[in-house]
């Protein structure tokens, strides 16, 4: 296995050419979507190996997904050909106002059949981290179980492993059910990345201290919430039992084009940057750069930098200020 394992569901994802709403729409254009596909091209473009667990359907879009995961240098040895079902696929409209709207066509997709069964045949031998989101489990009943089989193998070989919400209510039945779920997993990760309002949404606590707070007692070492244009705030459970926060400000933006892959880009920044020890600070730096870079495009993860193209946007870009944070079309995600 490579350093970076995650889980997930990759998409063909067809972006509408003009604004408006989806039903008007007559002309998309072909993306790659998925959120753990995004982190995967992300972790992969600054120079660190990941293997994407998962299943396509044998057919055209399943095809294209495999040789572009293979053209980003995605290790595709555990993604799975399904005979019995389809890839699934997405669209999305074209908005510079406010988050786009997207429609999922995924169910009965070739991974969301994929069960606690499959998880077994995979070594982990010589990984370092697993990145989990809330997305994949919350597909079927069998994927929710094999992502409970992932955490105990993860465990039992010593892998960190870090978990983003990424919240997807019309997978989930109910709301309740939603909410227990994923509290039940982030509590068994050690690295939690809620956006604030998703954080508000699963703790019912209204502050980031509190948010975090909810979290380190229910397991999590680590609880690294993404505040927006405000930028991202860390709380971590030290060895010694103290607690140290960092609070880093974002990047200013002065154009948003999409929203969707933002929280993805910024897990991208915090997982390389634990691989790679830094500080909280560069971290969290590291992370909002990612971000602000992935609202100024329209796909999920073309525009994930490289090592170069990182340090370049850092160097050139100013942090935001109170008097721009307001007015950047940037929420706390």
């Amino acid at each position: 296995m490579s350093e970076v394992i995650t889980i997930g569901e990759p998409m063909i994802m067809f972006v509408a050419d003009a604004a408006g709403d989806l039903k008007n729409v007559q002309h998309f254009t072909r993306y790659i979507a998925g959120a753990e596909v995004n982190v995967s091209v992300g972790v992969t473009r600054l120079g660190h190996q990941v293997s994407l667990i998962s299943e396509v359907g044998n057919d055209p879009f399943g095809a294209y997904i495999r040789q572009f995961l293979e053209r980003e240098g995605i290790e595709t040895e555990a993604v799975a050909i399904s005979g019995d079902h389809p890839t699934g696929f997405q669209l999305k409209s074209k908005t510079e106002v406010d988050d786009p709207e997207v429609v999922y066509f995924r169910k009965g997709s070739a991974a969301s059949r994929l069960n606690a069964e499959s998880i077994e045949r995979f070594d982990f031998s010589g990984a370092k981290l697993l990145h989990l989101t809330g997305i994949f489990p919350a597909l079927s009943a069998e994927t929710f179980d094999a992502t409970l089989k992932l955490i105990e193998k993860a465990r039992e070989n010593h892998l960190l492993i870090t978990f983003d919400p990424n919240l997807r209510p019309t997978l989930w039945s109910d709301e309740a059910t939603m909410v227990k779920r994923i509290n039940q997993l982030a509590g068994r990760c050690d690295v939690v990345l809620p956006g604030f309002r998703e954080g508000k949404r699963l703790t019912g606590r209204t502050t980031r201290e509190a948010i975090a707070d909810f979290y380190l007692s229910n397991g999590a070492k680590t609880v690294i919430i993404k505040l927006g244009s405000t930028g991202a705030y860390c709380k971590r459970q030290q060895p010694d039992g103290q607690v140290a926060e960092t609070l880093v400000p974002s990047f200013r933006v002065d154009h948003v084009v999409d929203t969707v892959g933002a929280g993805d880009g910024f897990a991208v920044g915090v997982i390389t940057g634990l691989l790679e020890a830094l500080p909280d600070k560069k971290i969290l730096e590291r992370a909002n750069a990612i971000g602000a870079i992935q609202v100024q495009h329209i796909s999920d993860n073309e525009a994930l930098p490289s090592r170069e193209q990182l340090a370049a946007f850092i160097e050139k870009t100013a942090h935001q200020t109170p008097e721009n944070q307001a007015n950047d079309g940037l929420q706390a995600i």
